[in-house]
């Protein structure tokens, strides 16, 4: 994906969200100062191709530790989750 925002926008650092659920993911990248998006930047976005049910972060691009504008993308490939990474429902 192509950085469209100003030039001087600040550089920040690309964080690991594989193995993460898409929510967590999307939590740490957003403190992290990046955003997640899917692999087809024409394509539905995460939002719309992981609902309903839990999925996991398989690959992204670019790797953790890379360099990126801030609120750049990280693209993310994800699979749905197995019964035993889903976490606990919410207690009352």
């Amino acid at each position: 994906m192509s950085w469209i925002g100003p030039s001087n926008a600040d550089v920040v650092t690309v964080p690991d969200v594989v193995g993460l659920t898409v929510t967590d993911a999307r939590k740490v990248a957003w403190e992290a100062g990046v955003v997640i998006a899917a692999t087809d930047p024409d394509g539905p976005p995460v939002g719309a191709l992981t609902w309903p049910g839990v999925w996991v972060v398989t690959a992204q691009t670019p790797a953790p530790g890379a360099r990126l504008h801030r609120r750049g993308s990280v693209a993310i490939e994800f699979r749905r989750a197995r019964p035993d990474e889903q976490p606990p429902p919410p207690t009352a």
